[in-house]
């Protein structure tokens, strides 16, 4: 497993952990919004390789609590399990992030007890994920299908959608809602430009969106939060 990027400690990526984040390169979808689009196209070069990340995870013990496994997407890594194996018997909790299009092995994952904490993106609204992904023929009965796993795993986890302006409204977030009703929790995340992402055309959402949009997901989740507005 080579790891293309690392962030040696994070207060915010697991959820009342310390925590490092790993990200690992490749993924399904061509979001035009991506933050870590390097990780996408192929041009971020590896940082190590897994025994040199385990050997820095060795030299944390006592500072911190879990690895957030983040990318790109990590379920197109299908020794994803050894690697998170490896991870959890030094005695770390375990992150994962995923875009939701590998329900049978995020299910694997969960059922061999691997998982502790997952983070599942939820792109838009059923009608509106190809454009949303850039991802030409994309099957949303596998999005449902993780979602299904999701809520009914016993595993801690969240729902996200990063809000892009012009590419999210309130109907979006009627049908996301209902998609995930009755979820643990949902982040509405606010999109930011950086020099990583694809679509330079993109922009932020006013803070007057996201409090509407807010307003829409609360009716379908009662912990639904903003994460990321800026003042």
């Amino acid at each position: 497993m080579l790891i293309h990027g690392l962030q040696k400690m994070t207060l915010l990526d697991y959820p009342g952990l310390v925590a490092c984040t790993v990200f690992l390169n490749g993924c399904d979808f061509k979001c035009p919004y991506c933050h870590n689009y390097e990780l996408v196209n192929g041009t971020a070069l590896p940082l190590m390789d897994d025994e040199e990340f385990f050997s820095f995870l060795g030299k944390r013990k006592g500072l911190l609590d879990g690895v957030c496994i983040t990318g790109g997407e990590p379920l197109l890594h299908k020794d994803i399990d050894i690697f998170i194996r490896k991870i959890r018997d030094m005695g770390y909790k375990v992150k994962l992030d995923t875009n939701g299009y590998h329900p049978d092995l995020l299910k694997s994952l969960i059922d061999q007890g691997l998982i502790d904490y997952i983070a599942m993106d939820i792109k838009n609204s059923f009608g509106k994920y190809q454009v949303t992904t850039g991802f030409g023929a994309i099957d949303t009965s596998i999005i449902k299908k993780s979602i299904s796993v999701i809520m009914n795993s016993g595993v801690d986890y969240e729902f996200r959608t990063t809000v892009v302006g012009g590419m999210h409204n309130k109907e979006d977030f009627e049908q996301i809602g209902k998609m995930i009703h009755g979820a643990k929790a949902y982040y509405l995340q606010q999109f930011t430009m950086r020099d990583t992402v694809p679509d330079r055309e993109l922009y932020s959402p006013s803070n007057e969106d996201m409090a509407a949009f807010l307003a829409t997901a609360k009716q379908y989740v009662d912990t639904a939060l903003l994460r990321g507005v800026s003042d």
